[in-house]
C-alpha cells in the first residue's frame, strides 16, 4: 500500500540533519547563493529561530520551507523599507528556503507543505508572510495569493521578487489551489472516526507494553488521571470497547440502584438510550420529544414530582444526531434537588464542550471524537468505587475494572498512547471555530440548526425536499471534504453535518466554506436555470 506524505514541524536532530543536506543541495548545487564545502552541509544563519515545515516520506525529509517572525528578517538587509509596504500594527513573518528533492517536485507536495505552514502561522498569530521568490516559483506563489512588491533583490545568478500574503487573500485561494489539496490530502470533518494531530498518529505506533507490565499500570494510571483532571471526575475505568459497550456497563450498574428512572430523548442517541435501558431490563419512564425540540427542565422536576419512585435520570450530553446540548449544570441542580443520581452520556461532548462531571453518578465517553484520538477505548467516569457483581456479564461489570487498575483482561498500550498525547495536548478553541462556522454557512443561505447554545463539537444542516444530502454529500467527498451524510439517520431526515471533533485548521474551515458556498451557488443555477 501506498504511504501518503507526512507534513509536520521538524523536531528531532535526524530531521534537522537531513534540512542541512537538503538545503546545501538546493542553495549550492542549484542555486548558487553559498560557497561549496566538503561537508556538503548548510545550516541556515537563522536556523536556530527558525520553524522548519517539512515533508516526509517514511523517515526521509523531502521537502521544507522555513518560517521565521523576529526582526530583521532576512529579506530586510536587501530591501530596508520593508515597513512601507505593510500595514500599521501588522504582525508579519518571512518564509524562506523552499526546497523539494526533484524527485518529489509535485505541486501536491507543495501545496501539503503550505497547508501544514498556513495552520502555524495562523495560530502563530501571524497575519502577512514575506518570501523572496524565484522566478519558477511566481505561478504558485500567486495560485497562493502572493502579490510581487518592490524592485527584485539578489543577484543577477539569484534575483528574487519579494512578494508578500496577507491573510485575507490566503483564504481566497483559487478554486486551482482547492482542487490540487482535494487530491493530494482528504480533510475530514466526521464525527468518528476524526482528524488528529500527527503526535497523536505517531504516538498509536510506539513498541507495545504488556497489560501487566509495571510501565503498562504506570501508563493506564497517568490516563487516568489526565482524564479525571480533565473531565473534573472522581473516578475513571477505561475499558477495550466503544461508546456502546460503555453505555452498556452503565446500564448495568444503574440496575443495581432502587426505584424507577427517567430517560430524556429528543433524538437519535437519546433512543439510543432507551434501547440500552429495555435490553438491561431497566424500569423507567421517559420525557420523548421530536428530534430538535428542547426538553425544558420545568419538565423534568414535573415528571420527578409526579412520580417520587424516579431515583435516576440518564441523558445525553451532546445529541449527536442534532447538535442539541442539554444544560448539565441545570441537570446536576436538579438531581440535586430530588436527590436522584445522574448519568451522562458525554460521548460527543468530552472535549469540545465544557464538561464538568462532579456530582455526577455515572457518564460514559469514548477516545475517539472530542478528545481526538483514536476510537476503541470506553470510558466510564463513577464518582463512587463500585465493587465486582458476579449478576453482571464479566465484560460489563465495572466493579471489575475498578478492582483490577482497569486491567482485568487484555488492554491495548498503543491506544492508551494515543489518548495520552491527545489529552496533553492544547487544541484551539472549538468554540472560536464554531462560531466562524456557525454564522459563515448561515450568510451563504445553508438552514442550519440550532444556536450558539449547541454544541461546538458538531452543526447539523437540514435541506430542503427538494435537495438531497447524499448528493452534497457525494460532491464534498470528489473535492476531498469528508462531512457526515451517510448514517442512516442523517439520510432519513435529509441532513448533512459537519463535525469539529479532531484536529481543525482555520485553512481546512476555509476550504470547506468555499466548497459549501460553490454548491448552493451551483444549485441556485439550477433553479433559476
Amino acid at each position: 500500500m501506498k504511504q501518503p506524505f507526512i507534513y509536520k514541524v521538524a523536531s528531532t536532530e535526524e530531521e534537522y540533519e537531513q534540512i542541512h543536506q537538503l538545503n546545501y543541495a538546493t542553495f549550492v548545487e542549484e542555486i548558487p547563493q553559498h560557497n561549496q564545502n566538503e561537508s556538503r552541509r548548510l545550516t541556515d544563519k537563522f536556523h536556530n529561530e527558525n520553524t522548519y515545515i517539512i515533508a516526509k516520506k517514511e523517515k526521509e525529509v523531502i521537502g521544507m520551507i522555513a518560517v521565521r517572525g523576529e526582526r530583521p528578517f532576512s529579506l530586510d538587509h536587501k530591501l530596508p523599507n520593508i515597513d512601507d509596504y505593510l500595514e500599521e500594527e501588522s504582525t508579519p513573518c518571512e518564509i524562506r528556503l523552499l526546497s523539494v528533492k526533484k524527485e518529489y517536485r509535485k505541486r501536491t507536495t507543495f501545496f501539503g507543505m503550505i497547508d501544514q505552514l498556513a495552520s502555524y502561522c495562523l495560530k502563530q498569530k501571524f497575519d502577512v508572510a514575506l518570501i523572496s521568490g524565484t522566478e519558477r516559483e511566481h505561478v504558485l506563489y500567486r495560485k497562493l495569493g502572493f502579490e510581487p512588491f518592490a524592485h527584485t533583490v539578489g543577484t543577477k545568478e539569484a534575483a528574487f521578487q519579494p512578494m508578500k500574503l496577507t491573510k485575507e487573500n490566503f483564504v481566497k485561494a483559487t478554486q486551482a489551489y482547492q482542487r490540487i489539496l482535494a487530491r493530494y490530502e482528504p480533510i475530514s470533518f466526521l464525527s468518528g472516526p476524526v482528524p488528529m494531530d500527527e503526535d497523536v498518529a505517531q504516538s498509536l505506533s510506539r513498541a507495545t507494553q504488556s497489560h501487566r507490565s509495571h510501565e503498562f499500570l504506570e501508563l493506564m494510571a497517568s490516563v487516568q488521571s489526565l482524564l479525571t483532571e480533565k473531565a473534573n471526575a472522581r473516578h475513571a475505568s477505561i475499558l477495550v470497547g466503544t461508546g456502546t459497550l460503555a453505555n452498556d456497563v452503565v446500564a448495568q450498574q444503574i440496575k443495581q440502584l432502587e426505584g424507577d428512572g427517567l430517560i430524556l430523548s429528543n433524538g437519535e442517541f437519546g433512543e439510543r438510550l432507551i434501547d440500552h435501558a429495555k435490553r438491561a431490563g431497566l424500569p423507567f419512564h421517559t420525557i420523548q420529544k421530536e428530534w430538535n425540540t428542547a426538553i425544558a427542565m420545568e419538565e423534568v422536576r414535573s415528571m420527578l414530582d409526579e412520580h417520587p419512585t424516579i431515583r435516576w435520570i440518564w441523558t445525553v450530553h451532546c445529541e449527536t444526531s442534532t447538535g442539541y446540548l442539554y444544560d448539565l449544570g441545570t441537570l446536576k441542580e436538579v438531581a440535586a434537588d430530588y436527590d436522584v443520581h445522574l448519568c451522562i452520556d458525554a460521548c460527543s461532548s468530552l472535549g469540545v464542550d465544557e464538561v464538568d462531571l462532579g456530582s455526577v453518578y455515572l457518564s460514559s465517553s469514548v477516545s475517539g471524537k472530542g478528545l481526538g484520538s483514536y476510537p476503541g477505548l470506553a470510558i466510564v467516569f463513577h464518582h463512587h468505587k463500585p465493587f465486582p457483581n458476579s449478576t453482571i456479564p464479566r465484560y460489563l461489570d465495572l466493579g471489575l475494572y475498578a478492582s483490577n487498575k482497569s486491567t482485568p483482561f487484555t488492554h491495548s498500550s498503543n491506544s492508551l498512547f494515543a489518548l495520552k498525547k491527545a489529552l496533553e495536548l492544547d487544541g484551539p478553541a472549538k468554540a472560536e471555530w464554531m462560531g466562524l462556522l456557525r454564522s459563515e454557512l448561515e450568510n451563504q443561505g445553508w438552514t442550519v440548526l440550532g444556536d450558539k447554545t449547541y454544541s461546538n463539537g458538531i452543526i447539523t444542516i437540514a435541506l430542503p425536499s427538494t435537495q438531497s444530502s447524499v448528493t452534497y454529500g457525494d460532491r464534498l467527498k470528489k473535492q476531498g471534504i469528508l462531512v457526515n451524510y451517510e448514517s442512516s439517520y442523517l439520510r432519513e431526515q435529509n441532513w448533512m453535518q459537519i463535525a469539529l471533533m479532531g484536529t481543525v485548521s482555520h485553512v481546512n474551515i476555509t476550504r470547506l466554506l468555499d466548497a459549501m458556498k460553490r454548491l448552493k451557488e451551483t444549485e441556485q443555477k439550477r433553479i433559476s436555470s
